[in-house]
């Protein structure tokens, strides 16, 4: 009798056990642990008359305050490309290098930083989208001119890993299925045609998500001759996920917050306490 012969990756599997990522209601950073995220910024050791780090950034994300006498710089966390150059040229380690990568927002603003973090004042997208969509989400995702980093990012959502599926979340092929237009890309001027069909094709209620630093600004490639300063300025967008790109616990925490099950942790360019809804059930 002919003996069976295992895989050696099968029996890997099994020694190693379960692989995919812990999330809520589990006491573990979920996903990319040491994963770096967003410059850190420090404005009491900002050094008067120093712009090495406003001369350094490529896209244009640290610029000087008009107003002075609040703050004297602007970091938009919208237009970061998380490179890291300000970092490796700030004298005085006004901007450090953090592991803060859950900056997803559902206001354009929360994404620039304030001496005092905003509060969202309320203005989620409440209970009325676990109403309608319960705990499952289709996405119908267009490719707007990406470098396609973002979307190597996307396509490790459904490995075993991360397992997406498990959130009731899917991406459909179809934008008439679709719950969420997810784009990524600054939005070139060839595809602002395909872009606005495909949102058109989708059923109301529909809501749309701009994925990676290209698509909230235009990153660094915004306002050129091909394409428009991101995806604001032709669709409303409910969620801005800033990154180059974002890593996949970040799309997921997206996602979860567009569900109302995770709170929003970014606020006023700072990674802060979450934000809290007591009436709302995140598990």
């Amino acid at each position: 009798m002919a003996m069976k012969v295992i895989p050696l990756w099968t029996l890997y599997g099994l020694a190693r056990g379960k692989a995919t990522t812990r999330w809520c209601g589990e006491d573990a950073e979920p996903g990319q642990a040491g994963y770096l995220g967003m410059p850190r910024f420090d404005q009491a050791k900002c050094q008067q008359g120093c712009r090495e780090c406003v001369d350094t950034c490529l896209p244009g994300a640290i610029t000087f305050c008009p107003d002075a006498s609040k703050q004297r710089l602007t970091v938009d966390y919208g237009r970061c490309v998380v490179c890291q150059l300000c970092v490796e040229a700030c004298p005085t380690g006004a901007l450090t290098s953090s592991t803060d990568w859950a900056f997803g927002s559902r206001r354009r603003e929360d994404l620039v930083w304030t001496r005092a973090a905003a509060s969202t004042d309320g203005m989620t997208l409440k209970r009325e989208i676990r109403r309608v969509f319960g705990r499952s989400l289709h996405i119908r995702h267009v490719d707007a001119g990406s470098c396609n980093g973002c979307e190597s990012e996307l396509q490790a959502l459904n490995n075993p890993y991360y397992n997406l599926h498990r959130f009731g979340v899917f991406f459909t092929p179809s934008p008439r299925f679709a719950d969420l237009l997810l784009v990524t890309g600054p939005v070139t001027y060839a595809m602002r045609g395909p872009l606005l069909e495909a949102y058109e094709a989708m059923p109301d209620p529909r809501f749309v998500m701009a994925a990676g630093t290209c698509a909230v600004s235009g990153g660094t490639n915004g306002g050129g001759y091909a394409c428009d300063n991101g995806l604001e300025e032709l669709l409303p967008v409910d969620v801005f996920l800033p990154g180059c790109p974002p890593n996949p616990p970040a799309i997921i925490h997206a996602l979860l917050m567009l569900l109302q099950r995770s709170p929003q942790r970014v606020q006023g360019g700072q990674i802060g306490p979450a934000d809290e809804h007591p009436e709302d059930d995140y598990a």
